[in-house]
């Protein structure tokens, strides 16, 4: 007698067995035992008894388990063994494939490049297309898991994936287990990252360049520093060069810059998460500048703040080029690089203290997502100082 779902769904072990089998028809039954529900299909090829598995009820329901083994009774009847060409498959298929490819690339790449291809992979590109054999995916199949990036707001990390998948596909092709790559066809489908017109570094070996000469910068404390807070925090250059000592509390490791200081000022005060790495360089410079109200004060008044022109001359200045990063391109630099992390975006532009459709309360808004604002920007720091020393 065939099963049936309420069946499969209150079958259960007795105590005193290991487990029992619910017997479909055409070769499959249901193993239930303490541990779970596990469908399995029993089969000969050869003169050999073999069996496979079709899943875990009730992730793999019956009608699911039903069509694999239907599946796997025409491959016998086409005379191939369903489980060898399941294996072959596994072996072919993207995820595996990729892998393959980014043991072989990781020997030349950095090892911050090899960490964000893996999570790549692992966050945005398996989950939909990983278990593909090489030779099966298409273009939609592509084109579906870039769509679904970008509708989280990560258009620059859906484009990069783009050009992961086209590697990949590349070297299935080159080792004989795939004809073509349809990425080629894909550029233009998905729309180009909106707001980024500033110069700014987004591969990490000349991320953690810049920073090292940043830190080797042979002008004025002042201007290290701040050139060393803005890559750190990623604020306004315009926040950061009018700050004021008051608006540091030590305690709390917080800067709270005042609401009418903000390009958006209905949301009330905006509070910077400090990073150890960002208290540090503030008690290095307190010594300096701290008689006074102003934390960058210029050289000629110092009831004046640095310009953002000392800013982005002190890049040039560090061996960064005029087309490679600006002093505002920190906040486009950091706000790609903390998404591919796989940072929630709400935490990103809270931080960023952008805009968002709908008003929200200035008392609510100012503290909103904090506990976890900190963390990201600790790890921020701690992520550039691992740039740097690579």
């Amino acid at each position: 007698m065939a099963l049936s779902d309420l069946k499969c769904r209150r079958a259960k072990c007795p105590e005193d067995k290991k487990q029992i089998k619910l017997t479909d028809e055409k070769g499959m039954h249901l193993l239930v035992n303490k541990s779970g529900k596990y469908w399995r299909f029993d089969y000969r090829y050869a003169d050999k008894r073999k069996t496979m598995a079709f899943g875990v009820y009730p992730e793999t329901s019956l009608i699911e388990a039903r069509a694999k083994r239907d599946e796997a009774r025409k491959t016998l009847r086409d005379g191939r063994d369903p489980g060898k060409e399941r294996q072959i498959q596994q072996e072919n298929n993207f995820e595996a494939i990729a892998k393959e490819w980014l043991t072989i690339r990781k020997l030349e790449l950095a090892p911050s490049t090899t960490r964000l291809t893996e999570m790549r992979l692992k966050n945005d590109i398996n989950p939909h297309i990983g278990d593909l054999p090489v030779n099966t995916i298409r273009a939609s199949d592509i084109l579906s898991m870039l769509q679904n990036i970008c509708d989280r707001g990560a258009e620059e990390t859906a484009h990069r994936c783009r050009s992961i998948v086209g590697q990949v596909l590349r070297y299935a092709i080159v080792t004989n287990r795939a004809e073509s790559d349809p990425t080629p066809a894909l550029r233009g489908a998905i729309r180009r990252p909106e707001g980024t017109p500033m110069a700014t570094m987004l591969d990490p070996k000349e991320i953690g360049k810049m920073m090292r000469g940043i830190d080797n910068y042979k002008g004025t404390p002042v201007v290290r520093i701040a050139l060393q807070l803005i890559a750190l925090l990623f604020v306004r250059p315009g926040n950061l060069r009018f700050a004021t000592w008051s608006e540091i509390n030590w305690k709390k490791a917080e800067w709270r810059i005042p609401a009418h200081k903000m390009k958006i000022k209905n949301k009330g005060d905006h509070i910077v998460a400090l990073s150890t790495q960002a208290l540090a360089l503030l008690h290095e410079l307190h010594p300096i500048t701290g008689h006074g109200e102003l934390i960058f004060p210029g050289v000629r008044s110092p009831m004046k703040p640095i310009s953002e022109n000392t800013l982005n001359h002190a890049l040039r200045y560090t061996g960064v080029g005029k087309g490679k990063q600006v002093a505002h391109g920190f906040r486009a630099m950091a706000r790609t690089l903390l998404a591919e992390e796989g940072w929630n975006p709400e935490y990103i532009e809270s931080q960023l203290a952008h805009a968002k459709q709908s008003k929200v309360i200035a008392a609510y808004d100012r503290a909103k997502f904090l506990k976890e604002r900190k963390e990201m920007m600790q790890a921020w720091a701690d992520h550039l100082d691992e740039l740097k020393a690579e």
